[in-house]
């Protein structure tokens, strides 16, 4: 890279990001499997991709550098023959297509171009797409190919890689590859490791792996899945001053927490990580989604959960696995400190109490910062974009009808690559 891959803060210029363009995966989205892929409805793929298209561009004219996943994850599957090997042998296995089809799917696989193994690790795989595989031969030994339909999926799309904040997420110097709590989603973590370790972008290993701790540098760890421990971007904040912000609400758990402490404590990146234990509900599913910094003195927040977490600062203890944990009053006074301000600007949901509940779970909290003072959000939330404007905050807005069917604002549709600190 031209520029050593860092993220220094919420709020600092917004250098370079990922993102993930809707596509195939969104397309198969149906009445009757939208819930197994965590979306709450259907969705109009062309609308979403003119949406997406359009917040794209928006960054662009604000000078910020946008990669695209699916990009990406072609060059890399095309640079390296390690890293086809690693995808090919990450998305089927005996437990995902049972063991008499492993080694002709693998072999299929192989035998297909970069730019539609990528398409495929993302949207997924059918019966029917199986071009050069012969299902009348494989059902005399498969119980697999006798049973599938022709629109079954033999791989599973990823529609949720959209949100390309929760499967990486960059603290300073370094890179979490989280064990995400779904399912559903957990492969899209092996996407991004493939890029992370085999893009020539990427390759050079100018930064750390913060988790996972084991096994080669960011090689993600599947066996993680079994050990009942979670963790997703959309709950990690650097905001600052060696100190990293996690929620731990739907989807990230304490153990997790105690996992990347531990390794940021080690290396001396952080010294202080605060802890926002929040409701475990849908509508909160990670702290992104109720609470953002839109400049270095202001926050955007949804009251009601602010005020019923319970928050506490988690600091390195007297040995190396052990750590020092102490209650704060609250997150706006803790963060206020590590920000330096003696008190934060807070711009609450906007709207009566019906309004602010309906524009929470639209995403008008999950704006996402291009530089100190000015956010995106969607133009839906007008009462909350109004507020926002009102402290000062220049509202940049974007359509997302259609974008926030899966639950995810432009927050959660970006993964900073490369953000300035605070000055």
């Amino acid at each position: 890279m031209t520029t050593r891959p860092g993220v220094y803060s919420e709020t600092g210029r917004l250098r370079t990001v990922l993102v993930h363009r809707p596509g195939v995966a969104l397309d198969r989205l149906t009445p009757a499997n939208r819930s197994d892929y965590l979306f709450d409805d259907v969705v109009w793929v062309e609308r979403a991709q003119s949406e997406h298209d359009a917040f794209v561009e928006l960054m662009r004219s604000r000078g910020v550098e946008v990669l695209y996943l699916q990009e990406l994850l072609t060059e890399a599957l095309a640079h390296s023959a390690d890293a086809r090997t690693e995808a090919i042998t990450g998305a089927v296995s005996a437990y995902s297509v049972g063991v008499s089809l492993v080694a002709d799917l693998r072999a299929h696989l192989a035998s297909l171009s970069p730019a539609r193994l990528a398409q495929i690790l993302l949207g997924g795989l059918l019966v029917s797409e199986l071009d050069g595989l012969d299902l009348e031969e494989l059902s005399r030994h498969s119980l697999g190919a006798v049973l599938a339909e022709p629109d079954s999926f033999v791989i599973p799309p990823l529609p949720n890689s959209l949100f390309t904040r929760d499967s990486s997420a960059w603290l300073y110097g370094g890179v979490v590859l989280p064990p995400l709590f779904w399912s559903a989603r957990r492969l899209e973590v092996v996407n991004l490791s493939i890029i992370y370790r085999y893009h020539p972008r990427f390759a050079i290993g100018d930064f750390a792996y913060w988790y996972p701790p084991k096994g080669d540098a960011g090689r993600f760890a599947v066996e993680d899945f079994s050990q009942g421990v979670s963790l997703e971007g959309g709950d990690l904040m650097p905001v600052g001053n060696r100190t990293v912000l996690v929620g731990m609400g739907e989807r990230s758990t304490g153990r997790m927490v105690e996992h990347l402490a531990s390794s940021l404590f080690s290396a001396e990146a952080a010294d202080r990580i605060i802890v926002c234990r929040m409701a475990q509900e849908r509508a909160y599913m990670h702290l992104d989604t109720v609470f953002n910094i839109v400049d270095r003195d202001a926050v955007t927040v949804f009251p009601s959960v602010i005020e019923d977490m319970r928050v506490f600062s988690v600091r390195p203890g007297d040995s190396p696995q052990s750590f020092d944990i102490r209650e704060e009053r609250g997150l706006l006074p803790a963060l206020a400190e590590v920000l330096g301000v003696p008190r934060l600007r807070v711009i609450e949901t906007g709207g009566n109490a019906f309004q602010a509940a309906r524009e929470q779970w639209d995403d008008a909290n999950n704006v996402v910062a291009l530089e100190p003072g000015v956010v995106v959000g969607y133009s839906k939330n007008t009462h909350t974009n109004a507020r926002l404007r009102e402290a000062g905050i220049e509202v940049l807005e974007i359509e997302g009808g259609e974008l926030g069917k899966g639950r995810g604002g432009c927050h959660c549709m970006t993964c900073p690559i490369v953000r300035d600190g605070l000055e």
